[in-house]
């Protein structure tokens, strides 16, 4: 047998170290491979549910366009049954507010005319002030003048 000299154990050490470092590179490249694949799958999965998703997005936004453009379409109506119920409340106010109140006034004088002349009617009770809730006979409302 023959010796083994220094350079041969140092080839062999360097050989073992290098099968250590390729055998640790293809497990590591291994489990980078199972990785890359279980993230294409996961990619790919996200993919088919987000497409979907994103059509139903799509189609809840139109819809919801639809409905602002009625609800636009509502308020303007509205606004207009409102312009015109204001106009004819003016109307009906100019029209009668005059000649009602004037009939009042009429009905009101043709009472105190009535009531003055015929003296036998009910005795007038004072006048009475109210404030917060609560009367106040007419007796303590007058001021009194110091002497």
């Amino acid at each position: 047998m023959h010796a083994v000299s220094g350079g041969e154990v140092a080839g062999i050490l360097v050989a073992v170290f290098w099968a250590i470092l390729v055998s640790f590179l293809a497990v590591a490249l291994a489990r980078l491979a199972q990785t890359l694949r279980a993230t294409t799958k996961l990619v790919a999965d996200v993919t088919d549910q987000a497409v979907p998703l994103l059509a139903d997005a799509s189609a809840t936004v139109r819809s919801a366009q639809t409905q602002i453009e009625r609800v636009d379409a509502i308020a303007t109506d509205v606004q207009e049954v409102t312009s015109n119920a204001s106009a004819l409340s003016t109307t009906v106010a100019s029209t009668f507010g005059g000649p009602l109140v004037k009939v009042a006034a009429f009905g009101y004088g043709v009472r105190r005319a009535l009531g003055a002349r015929g003296g036998d009617g009910p005795a007038r009770q004072p006048r009475r002030a109210v404030i917060v809730g609560r009367t106040i006979p007419a007796a303590r409302r007058t001021k009194r003048k110091k002497d």
